[in-house]
C-alpha cells in the first residue's frame, strides 16, 4: 500500500509559525498598552455572523459582498445563511445594540483583535484568512473623536518601528452633499463609458462611487480626472473636515490629502483615512489599515441614530512595515535530561517544581544518549543542562552542565521533594 500525500493547506490560508507568532506578539502588545492609554476596552467577537449583516452594512454592491465572503446556509437552519465575518466594525455594531451596551454605555470605545475572511486573490501580504487590530468609537461625532483615533495611529507606528507608514486623509460628505456628488459622478463616468470596464459600468448605475475604487489601470486612469467630493461638500462637512485636520496640525500628526481616497464599504461619511506602507514585499498592495467615520451605521443595523468612526489595521501586512525585533529567541533556563527510565519521574517533579516558581524548563524524554540530549540541549539554546543518569540517581546528585563554558558541576537535589531552594539556585546560576 503506497504511502498517502500529505494534505497541503487551503488555497490563500496559512501557518504562522513561532518566529512570526512572536513579531506579531509584540505589534499586538504595543496596541494593547497604547489602547489603554487612551481609555478603550476590548471586545471579543463571533467569527461567524448572519450573512444580512454584512449585506445591510457593507452594501450590497461592494466587492465584498458580491464576490469575496465566504458564505453558506446553516445546516440547522437551513433558511438561515451565514458568513465568516469579512470585517469587524458591522459586528463590533451589532455587539453593541444586542448586549444593550448602547443604554449602558452611550459613548463605547472599544478595540478587536483576531481574523477576518475574505475570498480575495492570494497574493503575498494579502491572503483569504488576515488578522486584524482595529478599534471603534460609538457615540462621538465631534471631529475630536476622528483626530484622537489619528494621533493614536501615529503614536502605535512610531512605537513599533513602522516610520515609512504614512497618513491619507479624506472627506467623504454625508447624506445631505454626497447625492449630489453621486450625480455628478454619474454623469462623468456616462460621458467616459466605452474607457471603462465591465464592473464600473455596472457600478455605474448601482454606485457610482465605487468607481473611485476601481483597480483596473485603464478605469484608473479615467479616474484621475473625475470631480472631487471636496467640491461639493455641504457647509457642516467641510467644517467638521477643517477641525479634524487644524487638531492633526496642532498635534503635528503628518498627513497627505488625497481627494480620490474612498473606502470599500458603503457605510462610510465624512473622514475616510488609509495608511500606506513601505515595507518588504508590500508592492502594490502597500495599505495596511484604514478607516473612517460611519455615522449612519447603527441606525441602519437598528439600533438609535448612534455616530460613530473607526479604524483597522491588517496585521500581516504590518508586520512586513515594522521590523522584527533583532533579540534572539530566549531558550530556557534548564533542560533536564534524564538518561534512563528510572529518571523520568524524578526529572518531572524537578521540572514541574522549577516551572511553579516562575522557571522556564524543558524536560526530554529518556532513551537517547548523553550526546544526543545535550545536542538537543543546545539547539533549544538551554541555558543549564541538568544530567540525570543512574550515578546521579544513585547520589541524589545531579550533574549540571553550564551550556556556555560547557563546565560541570554536582548539585545535591532531593529528587523526591524538590523545594523552591532549587529555583534560587537555578536563578543564580543563568543570572536571572
Amino acid at each position: 500500500m503506497s504511502k498517502p500525500s500529505a494534505i497541503p493547506a487551503v488555497r490563500g490560508f496559512r501557518d504562522i509559525l513561532p518566529e512570526e507568532c512572536r513579531h506579531w506578539h509584540g505589534l499586538e502588545s504595543a496596541a494593547r498598552e497604547l489602547f489603554a492609554l487612551y481609555g478603550f476596552g476590548e471586545i471579543r467577537l463571533p467569527i461567524l455572523e448572519r450573512t444580512e449583516l454584512f449585506a445591510r452594512a457593507v452594501g450590497e454592491t461592494t466587492d465584498i459582498v458580491e464576490k469575496e465572503m465566504f458564505s453558506f446556509r446553516d445546516r440547522d437552519k437551513e433558511e438561515t445563511a451565514v458568513t465568516l465575518r469579512p470585517e469587524a466594525t458591522a459586528s463590533v455594531v451589532r455587539a453593541y445594540l444586542e448586549t444593550g451596551l448602547a443604554h449602558r454605555e452611550r459613548h463605547a470605545r472599544l478595540f478587536y483583535t483576531g481574523p477576518m475572511f475574505r475570498r480575495e486573490r492570494p497574493q503575498r501580504g494579502r491572503y483569504r484568512q488576515f488578522y486584524q487590530i482595529g478599534a471603534e468609537v460609538l457615540g462621538r461625532d465631534d471631529p475630536l473623536a476622528d483626530a484622537e483615533l489619528l494621533v493614536w495611529l501615529v503614536r502605535y507606528f512610531d512605537r513599533v518601528g513602522a516610520r515609512g507608514a504614512r497618513l491619507e486623509l479624506n472627506s467623504l460628505g454625508d447624506e445631505a452633499c454626497r447625492p449630489a456628488y453621486r450625480e455628478r459622478l454619474r454623469q462623468f463616468g456616462l460621458a467616459h463609458l466605452d474607457a471603462l470596464c465591465a464592473d464600473c459600468h455596472r457600478r455605474l448605475e448601482r454606485n457610482p462611487l465605487r468607481l473611485l475604487d476601481c483597480k483596473v489601470p485603464g478605469c484608473r486612469a479615467v479616474i484621475e480626472r473625475a470631480p472631487v467630493m471636496r467640491d461639493s461638500l455641504c457647509a457642516p462637512c467641510a467644517a467638521h473636515f477643517d477641525e479634524v485636520r487644524a487638531l492633526l496640525d496642532q498635534e503635528r500628526v503628518p498627513y497627505a490629502l488625497n481627494l480620490r481616497l474612498v473606502r470599500g464599504l458603503d457605510y462610510y461619511c465624512r473622514t475616510a483615512f488609509e495608511i500606506i506602507g513601505e515595507g518588504e514585499g508590500l508592492g502594490a498592495q502597500n495599505a495596511i489599515g484604514g478607516g473612517g467615520r460611519y455615522d449612519g451605521l447603527v441606525a441602519m443595523l437598528g439600533g438609535p441614530d448612534v455616530p460613530g468612526v473607526g479604524f483597522a489595521l491588517g496585521l500581516d501586512r504590518l508586520a512586513m512595515a515594522a521590523p522584527a525585533s533583532v533579540e534572539p529567541e530566549t531558550g530556557p533556563a534548564a533542560l533536564i535530561l534524564p538518561l534512563e527510565p528510572r529518571a523520568v519521574a524524578p526529572a518531572l517533579r524537578l521540572a514541574t517544581r522549577l516551572r511553579d516558581e516562575g522557571l522556564a524548563v524543558g524536560v526530554e524524554p529518556a532513551g537517547r544518549s548523553l550526546k544526543a540530549l545535550l545536542g538537543v540541549a543546545n539547539r533549544r539554546r538551554a541555558r543549564l543542562a541538568v544530567i540525570l543518569g543512574p550515578e546521579e540517581l544513585a547520589a541524589g546528585r545531579a550533574t549540571v552542565r553550564d551550556l556556555a563554558s560547557s563546565a560541570d558541576r554536582r548539585q545535591a537535589l532531593d529528587l523526591e521533594a524538590p523545594g523552591p531552594e532549587l529555583a534560587r539556585w537555578v536563578r543564580t546560576e543563568v543570572g536571572t
